[in-house]
C-alpha cells in the first residue's frame, strides 16, 4: 500500500470538509502572502510552535520569513472591529520543522479566527466548530477545554506571585500535584488557601461531573460568574466528547479565558489547538477580543496507517467484460457507500475487505475479510 498517497488523500478530504463546514457558519476565506517580515516572528517567538524560521533578504533589503504561523499574520493585517465580528477561515501552507522527520516541511494548516465583539455565543460557536472539526476526522474524539481566567483567579487567591506562576503552570500541565503542593508549602501557603487551587489544577472530566466541584471551590461573585460563563459556552456541545481539563495550558502572555485542544482515536498527539488570544491582539496593537483554532491534517498519517483496508471492494473483471456493465456495477457499489477498485488482477499489497468477481450472471463474492 502507498501510505503517502493515502495520507495525502485523507488530508485533502479533511481539508475540503473543514472549509465547507466553516463556510456554512458564515466564515469567509482568508488568503495571505507566503511570507512576512521576520521581525513579526522574532517579537513573538514564544507564540510559535517552534522558534526556527526560514529567512531571506527581500530586494528592498528587508529580512523576510516564510510563514511559520497563520494567526500572527491575520492579527497583524486585521483591523479592530467594534459592534460586529470578523469571521475568517484559512487553508494555508506554513513552513516548519517536522516533528517526525526533523526536517523542514511545507505543512498544510486549516483553521478559523473570530475577531471583534466576541460574546458568549461566538465563543460557544467556535468551540462547537472545533468539536465538529474533530468529528470530521473521526467519530471517536475528545475536546479538552480549560479556562485560564479561572486558573489565574485561583492562583491569586492562593497568593502565587508572578515569579512562581511559570513553575506552577509547568506542574499543572504535568498534573504533578506533589510538586505543586511542595511549591505552595515552600512559599508558606497554608492548607486552606492551597487546597482549592490543588483541586482545580487536577480537575478533569465531563462537564456534568466537573462543573459542580468547580462551583464549590470559591463562592464569591467573580468566581461564580466565570464558572457560569464556562458552563454557558459549553452547553451546546455534545458532553460525551467534552472534557474539562485544567492541565491544558497555553502561554498566559498571549492567551486568556478559554483554551482547548482536540484529540482523535489512533493519533498520539493533538490534531487541533486553539483558544482566546486577546493578549496577542493587544501585543500587536489591537483592542478587539479574538478566538480561533488550527487543525493539523498532516498529523493524520498515524490514523491512515492504522486503517484496516485500502478499499471496501476489489472488483475483478476479465478482458472481454463489457465496459458499460463494469461501469454500472462500480457505480452501484459506490452508491452503497463503498470504496471500490476495479482491477483485472489483484494488486500487490492492496488490502481489501471483499474480493468480488464480475461474471456474466452478476457479481460473485470470492473472499470476505473481517
Amino acid at each position: 500500500m502507498n501510505i503517502t498517497g493515502n495520507v495525502l488523500k485523507k488530508e485533502e478530504e479533511v481539508t475540503l470538509s473543514l472549509c465547507e463546514l466553516y463556510s456554512s457558519y458564515g466564515y469567509t476565506r482568508y488568503k495571505m502572502s507566503k511570507f512576512e517580515e521576520y521581525d513579526l516572528y522574532v517579537r513573538n517567538k514564544s507564540f510559535l510552535l517552534s522558534d526556527r524560521v526560514i529567512t531571506f533578504t527581500d530586494t528592498n533589503g528587508k529580512l523576510m520569513a516564510l510563514k511559520p504561523d497563520v494567526t500572527l499574520s491575520i492579527v497583524k493585517n486585521s483591523e479592530d472591529c467594534r459592534g460586529y465580528v470578523q469571521k475568517l477561515y484559512y487553508n494555508e501552507s506554513v513552513y516548519r520543522i517536522s516533528e517526525s522527520t526533523h526536517a523542514w516541511r511545507e505543512i498544510s494548516q486549516t483553521g478559523l479566527e473570530c475577531l471583534g465583539d466576541v460574546d458568549e455565543y461566538q465563543l460557544s460557536e467556535v468551540l462547537l466548530l472545533a468539536g465538529k472539526s474533530l468529528s470530521l476526522i473521526s467519530p471517536e474524539y475528545v475536546l479538552d477545554v480549560s479556562h485560564l481566567g479561572l486558573l489565574s483567579l485561583a492562583m491569586r487567591r492562593a497568593g502565587i506571585n508572578e515569579e512562581d506562576e511559570a513553575k506552577l503552570l509547568t506542574f499543572v500541565s504535568q498534573k504533578n500535584r506533589h510538586d505543586m503542593r511542595a511549591l505552595l508549602t515552600a512559599r508558606g501557603i497554608g492548607e486552606k488557601e492551597a487546597e482549592p487551587l490543588l483541586t482545580l489544577c487536577t480537575l478533569s472530566g465531563v462537564p456534568q461531573r466537573v462543573l459542580p466541584t468547580l462551583s464549590s471551590l470559591y463562592t464569591d461573585v467573580e468566581w461564580t460568574r466565570e464558572v457560569a460563563h464556562l458552563e454557558t459556552v459549553l452547553s451546546p456541545l455534545p458532553t460525551e466528547h467534552i472534557r474539562i481539563d485544567f492541565s491544558v495550558i497555553h502561554d498566559l502572555s498571549y492567551y486568556n479565558g478559554i483554551v482547548f485542544q482536540g484529540f482523535v482515536m489512533g493519533v498520539p498527539e493533538r490534531v487541533l489547538s486553539g483558544g482566546q488570544y486577546d493578549r496577542l491582539m493587544q501585543k500587536l496593537g489591537k483592542n478587539s477580543p479574538a478566538v480561533g483554532f488550527a487543525v493539523y491534517p498532516e498529523r493524520l498519517d498515524t490514523l491512515v496507517a492504522q486503517e484496516s483496508f485500502d478499499v471496501d471492494a476489489l472488483l475483478l473483471y476479465s478482458e472481454d467484460t463489457d465496459t458499460r456493465v463494469l461501469s454500472r456495477t462500480v457505480e452501484l457499489l459506490l452508491a452503497g457507500g463503498e470504496r471500490v477498485s476495479a482491477q483485472r488482477c489483484i494488486p500487490e499489497k492492496l488490502r481489501y475487505r471483499r474480493l468480488l468477481q464480475l461474471t456474466e450472471s452478476g457479481v460473485k463474492l470470492l473472499e470476505e475479510n473481517a
